[in-house]
């Protein structure tokens, strides 16, 4: 298996990186393959091998971080156009049973370490409290029930720029859907789901400008929507509302209904139960109608990127490097 993996990547690398440096990227994977194995640095890795560390550093001094991005973002491209071509050309039904949705969420790594690059106060879900570490913005692609990371930015308070997340995930989807477009893929096809932080109508109306037209986010508990002349709020109108039991293609108690808000106009939201006790709503931004089971479904991918972040710390041991 690893055989398999590591031909793909060192084909790859020749192939769209002709004037890159062999040995540079050669250490650089055998970095990336140490974190299995409990080294997260290239001191820790040379003493197990017994060279000079100063060898590793000689390779990679010329190595530029930007030249890195440029290379995984390729890697997640290429790696993503290979499980999409065999059905972006199919119907849309075809691509709703496959599950390809496109996820946004960030996610907070705490540190210790107060000289690491990008390390500021971020409030953490996991903790409900603000921490200090640093926050990853991610995109991931999901199609039969597989994740696949497509750009990871760490996100900074400070720089050359007054810059927000809104900002990089625009940044982000604009490089991924010209990164696809040279691959014969039209990304924007792809539904989106975003958490409730990515709430605002400034934001959506860029990502239709950029192309998206099937939008799916999380709503927020204390905005305020007028349905049948009644207005009162997210968290009230939970209570108020009678859910259906679960019917063909929702597999949740629900309720699909039109609300308005003035900051969004006229927007269909759509209200489950996620527990026995608690109760959740989405927000349609899309530029299409879509029925209660549809919006649905592209919701259900949601939670793979929770996974994604899971697996990926524990992969990596994050822990670890505090």
């Amino acid at each position: 298996m690893w055989q398999q993996e590591f031909t793909w990547f060192f084909v790859l690398f020749h192939r769209e990186f002709r004037q890159g440096n062999r040995i540079a990227f050669e250490v650089l994977m055998a970095f990336a393959l140490a974190h299995f194995f409990g080294f997260y640095n290239p001191q820790q890795l040379a003493d197990f091998l017994d060279i000079l560390h100063q060898k590793l550093y000689v390779q990679l001094q010329d190595w530029s971080v930007y030249y890195l991005k440029e290379m995984l973002l390729r890697f997640m491209v290429k790696q993503a156009v290979e499980h999409l071509k065999p059905v972006v050309t199919k119907s849309a039904a075809t691509l709703s049973r496959a599950g390809v949705t496109l996820s946004v969420d960030n996610s907070v790594m705490d540190r210790f370490g107060k000289l690491l690059r990008c390390t500021w106060s971020w409030y953490s879900g996991r903790c409900h409290d603000v921490v200090r570490g640093q926050d990853l913005l991610g995109i991931v692609l999901t199609i039969n029930h597989i994740v696949l990371p497509l750009h990871l930015l760490f996100c900074p308070k400070q720089g050359r720029y007054n810059t927000n997340k809104a900002d990089w995930l625009i940044f982000m989807l604009s490089r991924l859907k010209a990164a696809c477009a040279r691959e014969g893929i039209d990304l924007t096809k792809i539904p989106l789901t975003m958490d409730s932080w990515f709430v605002s109508q400034p934001l959506r109306e860029r990502l239709l400008r950029l192309g998206f037209t099937k939008i799916i986010i999380a709503g927020k508990s204390n905005y305020t929507f007028t349905m049948n002349g009644k207005k009162q709020d997210a968290a009230h109108w939970k209570k108020d509302l009678v859910l259906h039991n679960p019917t063909w293609g929702i597999d949740v108690p629900s309720c699909r209904v039109q609300g308005h808000r003035p900051t969004f106009g006229a927007i269909v939201l759509f209200f489950f139960q996620k527990s026995t006790t608690r109760s959740y709503y989405l927000m349609n931004f899309s530029q299409v109608v879509m029925r209660g089971a549809e919006i649905w479904h592209i919701w259900k991918q949601h939670h793979l990127i929770e996974c994604f972040w899971k697996i990926l710390k524990s992969i990596f041991h994050i822990r670890s490097m505090q």
